[in-house]
C-alpha cells in the first residue's frame, strides 16, 4: 500500500464541499485520507479560500464546520516569511500557487492533487488531477493489475 504525501488544492476541496461536477474524485481522495491509505495536506491559504467560498454561497456555520472537517483530516503545512519570499522571487505567475508550492516542497509533498495542473508547471512536485491520482492510488495498491 503506498503511503503517500499529498497536498490538496482549494478547488479539490471545494469540489468535495460543494459536491461540484469533480465531487466523485474529490471524495474518493478524501476517503483515502480518512483511512489513512495517503496522508493529507493543506496550507491556511486553502482553508481561507475554503472558508470564503462556502460562507459566500451558504454560511458562516457550514463554513466553520467545514473547516473543523478539513482540520480534522489533513495537516496544514506552515508558511512563513521564507516560502513568501521564494514565492515572490519565484517564476510562478500566480503568487498564491508559488506560495503553496514552496509550502509543499517544504513539507516534502510527493503530489499536489489539483483540477489546474498548469498553475504548478513551473515546480519540480509532480501534479495530477484528483482523478489521475485515485488511479494512481488503485495501481500502486495492485501492480499485478
Amino acid at each position: 500500500m503506498a503511503n503517500f504525501r499529498i497536498f490538496i488544492d482549494s478547488d479539490v476541496t471545494i469540489d468535495l464541499l460543494a459536491q461540484r461536477e469533480h465531487y466523485p474524485a474529490a471524495a474518493e481522495l478524501f476517503d483515502l485520507v480518512e483511512a489513512k491509505q495517503i496522508v493529507g495536506h493543506t496550507t491556511p491559504v486553502v482553508l481561507a479560500n475554503v472558508e470564503y467560498i462556502i460562507k459566500k454561497y451558504s454560511s458562516s456555520t457550514k463554513a466553520r464546520k467545514a473547516l473543523q472537517m478539513l482540520l480534522k483530516q489533513l495537516t496544514v503545512l506552515p508558511m512563513d516569511h521564507g516560502i513568501a519570499q521564494r514565492a515572490v522571487d519565484s517564476t510562478f505567475p500566480d503568487f498564491e500557487d508559488a506560495m503553496q508550492y514552496y509550502a509543499a516542497e517544504k513539507g516534502k509533498i510527493d503530489f499536489i492533487v489539483t483540477r489546474n495542473t498548469r498553475d504548478y508547471e513551473k515546480g519540480s512536485i509532480t501534479v495530477m488531477t484528483a482523478e489521475d491520482f485515485i488511479e494512481l492510488q488503485r495501481s500502486a495498491d495492485n501492480p499485478e493489475v
